[in-house]
């Protein structure tokens, strides 16, 4: 969170979705929130404590799934920050246009896929915080700026372009060689 807040700055919040995991709304809450203190009321006792409450334009969304015997038997939307017409337009502008976690979890997949230490049931373990989060970071990057995606590289005519998660946000105009990603990733 720490990461995308200073990657977004002052620019308009992007839509979160995810499962149910109470992790998740807080730390929204924390790093997109503002602390509120309440007056001093002039009675007797303590004062209220200081409470954070999430900002007017964050918009946050989750999916809770009912399980019966193992099989998912119904799925809800559930809005925990955010206006609902908002959101819906929101979804209309992106690729998805529902709440759902396959974004999230493809995420995850694919980090799982790229590093031994992320896999589930697996022996390996990170025995530095340091390097595993180096690592992180460079899997990210050569996902958003190296690996050109299928689903991104075709084209209305029926023909394919190499592009990356970053060309499709017009951060950068080419797919980026493993060379040029280290140069820029090694000055940092």
């Amino acid at each position: 969170m720490n990461q995308l807040a200073k990657a977004i700055g002052e620019k308009r919040k992007p839509l979160f979705t995810s499962d149910e995991l109470a992790s998740y709304a807080s730390a929204l809450k924390e790093k997109f929130g503002r602390v509120i203190t309440p007056e001093p009321t002039g009675k007797r006792g303590r004062c209220r404590l200081p409470y954070v409450v999430a900002d007017e334009d964050l918009d946050y969304a989750t999916v809770h799934k009912t399980r019966r015997n193992g099989r998912v038997v119904k799925v809800e939307k559930r809005i925990i920050y955010g206006d609902k017409e908002r959101i819906e337009k929101r979804l209309m502008d992106s690729p998805s246009v529902q709440i759902n976690t396959s974004f999230v979890e493809r995420h995850n997949g694919i980090l799982r896929q790229m590093d031994a230490h992320l896999s589930r049931k697996s022996l390996t373990f990170a025995k530095s915080l340091r390097y595993f989060e180096a690592k992180i970071a460079f899997i990210a990057a050569f996902y958003d700026f190296v690996r050109p995606h299928s689903t991104l590289s075709k084209n209305e005519d029926r023909t394919t372009t190499p592009r990356t998660p970053f060309m499709a946000t017009e951060l950068t105009d080419h797919p980026w060689s493993l060379e040029e990603l280290m140069s820029v990733y090694v000055m940092q």
